[in-house]
């Protein structure tokens, strides 16, 4: 056969795609490939795209375009294949005097299929494989490559969603939800903390409906109290849904020691006609109680949302209702995005669409609302000793980077440490300082 072409991997979007990513690493290494990070010294570009709203549509489409004009040969896989699919081959063909061009798309549920499309293209094929309805979900038995830092990893619980939320295309692009088997996480999760993990993330695109489609009813606390076994130090639990936080989850909160009590609530809004619009209308009616109950049953429950400002429809009062329930609320962290019209979902063609000019604005004034609350919350570990994991070392000065509970990787602050700790370590910190975002502090040892 010769030898085997060298493949790199451009990955774009959200750490549920990052662990497609990894998934196509390793099935790579596996079948014999070289890959590296270098693209210039690539046969093949694989770019993983994000396609979730319009910015990230249009960084897939520059990425791609750019490797095809340097005359790379690029495989497209992720959201933006499964959405485009052939258009996106038409789009990225080989043009005059140049080498570079789509040579493949590979959809959302066919990314384990790569090692065959490499050996289709490699024989001169151009290859469609996109199933029309997402159905597979990678288990423990898929090689991974992972791509995280080494004490951090990415566990995915379930694959796609059955709600219909107005503004939202992902069931489009992932399908239906689909979960893994209690016993097929639990056996991933041990071999991570063989691979030197001290901190596991939960992931899903509602985790708190993890197991319905499998055990016929939400199964996230029996999860979680199985992974409760598993010796890592750290659980962190992403994407759940207030609605799926029931007595019984929290009191899994409560009663298992490696769990963080850190909870990524994705609101989106807090006013019940604005929620009605989005097709989250059960949330209206119950935001507030939850989120207190959370704070009575977890008083140390590090609370982080996001929200849609600029939803079409929404009024100045819709707006300041969700103003003050930021200021009513406190939570650790906030993200705030501008609505984002997509073809295909119901919100796309609503009346009342508002200005971008509007929807900064909106988004503006939140985010200062919640920048004092952010900074009043990091304050309040100055004094404490925190646990931190470390997870980088500036060379020139030797100041050691890490996160404490709070924060969870890219999306939340940092810990800048000074002393000595091995990267990849859980070490006791001295807070000192603090900032909107980022605290500071020196080990204790």
């Amino acid at each position: 056969m010769g030898q085997q072409p060298t493949i790199a991997i451009n990955h774009l979007g959200c750490e549920k795609n990052r662990i497609d990513s990894e998934h196509i690493l390793g099935l790579l290494v596996q079948a014999g490939y070289q890959v590296d990070s270098n693209e210039d010294l690539a046969d093949y570009v694989i770019v993983n795209t994000c396609s979730f709203i319009q910015a990230a549509r249009e960084e897939s489409v520059r990425t791609i375009a750019e490797l095809v004009e340097t005359g790379k040969k690029v495989v497209i896989t992720g959201c933006m294949a499964q959405h485009f699919q052939d258009e996106l081959l038409e789009g990225f063909q080989k043009q005059e005097n140049q080498t570079g061009e789509a040579v493949a798309v590979v959809g959302t549920g066919d990314y384990h299929k790569i090692v065959n499309v490499i050996q289709q293209v490699q024989q001169g094929e151009k290859v469609t494989e996109i199933s029309p309805a997402p159905t597979f979900i990678a288990d423990e038995n898929i090689p991974r490559y992972r791509t995280t830092p080494e004490a951090v990893a990415y566990l995915r619980v379930a694959e796609g969603c059955d709600y219909r939320c107005a503004f939202c295309i992902i069931p489009h692009l992932r399908g239906d939800q689909r979960s893994r088997t209690i016993e097929s996480i639990v056996a991933e999760a041990k071999r991570l903390v063989t691979e030197g993990v001290k901190e596991i993330i939960l992931i899903s695109q509602i985790t708190t409906n993890y197991g319905v489609d499998i055990y016929g009813e939400p199964k996230l606390a029996e999860l979680l109290r199985a992974l409760g076994e598993v010796e890592v130090p750290w659980i962190r639990v992403h994407y759940a849904y207030p609605t799926g936080l029931t007595p019984k989850v929290i009191q899994a909160f409560q009663e298992t020691a490696n769990l963080l009590p850190y909870l990524d609530l994705p609101l989106q809004h807090s006013h019940p006609e604005i929620l009605r619009a989005m097709n989250r209308p059960w949330q209206g009616r119950v935001n507030d109680s939850i989120i207190d109950r959370i704070k009575e049953a977890l008083p140390q429950a590090i609370l982080r949302t996001t929200f849609i400002v600029g939803f079409p429809g929404e009024t100045e009062e819709h707006f300041q209702h969700l103003v003050q329930f930021v200021q009513r609320h406190e939570f650790d962290h906030v993200g705030v995005f501008t609505f984002s019209p997509e073809e295909g979902t119901p919100a796309y063609s609503l009346p009342n669409q508002l200005s971008q000019s509007v929807m900064d604005e909106r988004r503006d004034i939140l985010m200062r609302v919640q920048q004092p609350i952010s900074q009043k919350k990091n304050q309040q570990s100055i004094g404490k000793i925190v646990d931190v994991l470390i997870e980088q070392e500036n060379p020139s000065t030797g100041e050691l980077i890490g996160r404490s509970a709070r924060f969870s990787p890219e999306v939340d602050g940092l810990v800048y440490v000074t002393g000595n700790a091995a990267l990849g370590s859980i070490v006791s910190v001295k807070i000192t300082d603090a900032d909107i975002y980022d605290l500071y502090g020196h080990t204790t040892s």
